[in-house]
């Protein structure tokens, strides 16, 4: 069905991540991602979904250094460890508040996002709940999944199909996958765009781990931003938004690009290796 275009880590929640040629998947997701989070006072974590806060993180990349070590480059270029009183004392600086970075996801950490303008960008539940916070953005609050630094799934995927769907659709904008934050980037030749709508409840084989496909990925603001030399694209988000609003659970229907996946069987995977889907253990 394809194959493994490329492979993404993110230790740090909602900083640039590093690309890789291979990794172990475990049972919690991809080893080493999001197993730290900026932290404030407040309780909330640090998350570019509200860009007024937090869209600053995105000017910082995070590598894994070891099993539980991370080191972070900061805009200037200086490289701090995770959890050094001195990296906190420069994110705040950056930040314009207190903050910290941890490896404990708080039990009651707040998940804010930023309601965007175009439908489809949030459940009209929730945002029929929203409120206009401190900085003057109307938002939502949520929570991250239990013990995790995740807001939802523990692996998310994109397809090339799809990314090539949506520059057809806005041509100017650069539709680079990192804008999407994936952890697998699946290349599928030819055919329709969206070729995941069909893959929830399927499994797919990837390498040597066995993965359960469970729902679209709703998209947030975020592929939007700056990212690295990736500029800021509004036209990003509402392309996604005019071409590909699906239903999501219970949820309605939301603009949405790519699948979160659960994994059923660890294993290592590499660049390169195919993509099965309906294949079991």
């Amino acid at each position: 069905m394809g194959t493994v275009a490329a492979l993404h880590r993110y230790p740090v929640k909602s900083m640039l991540g590093e690309a890789l040629t291979s990794v172990r998947v475990t049972e919690e997701g991809l080893s080493g991602d999001r197993v730290f989070a900026v932290l404030d006072e407040g309780g909330a974590v640090g998350s570019a979904k509200h860009p007024r806060k937090w869209e600053r993180l995105l000017r910082c990349r995070s590598r894994l250094t070891g099993p539980a070590t991370a080191r972070v480059e900061l805009p200037d270029g200086s490289v701090l460890r995770a959890g050094s009183a001195e990296l906190d004392a420069r994110l705040s600086d950056l930040l314009g508040r207190r903050v910290s970075v941890s490896d404990a996801p708080p039990e009651h950490g707040t998940l804010e996002r930023a309601v965007p303008r175009y439908d489809g960008g949030v459940p009209d539940v929730l945002r029929d709940k929203a409120r206009v916070d401190e900085t003057g953005d109307t938002i939502t609050s949520g929570r991250v999944a239990p013990g995790t630094f995740f807001d939802y799934g523990r692996v998310h995927l994109v397809t090339t199909a799809s990314l090539r769907r949506l520059r057809r659709i806005h041509p100017a904008g650069d539709f680079d996958a990192r804008r999407f934050r994936p952890n697998l980037v699946v290349d599928v030749a030819g055919g329709p765009g969206f070729p995941e709508d069909s893959w929830p409840g399927s499994t797919l084989r990837i390498g040597e781990a066995l993965f359960q496909v469970t729902v679209p990925t709703p998209r947030c603001v975020v592929p939007a931003l700056g990212h690295a030399e990736l500029p800021a694209d509004s036209g990003i988000m509402r392309a996604v938004a005019r071409e590909h609003r699906v239903p999501v659970l219970s949820l309605g229907r939301l603009s949405c690009l790519g699948v979160y996946l659960d994994v059923l069987e660890p294993g290592a995977v590499r660049v390169g290796d195919a993509v099965v889907i309906g294949a079991g253990g």
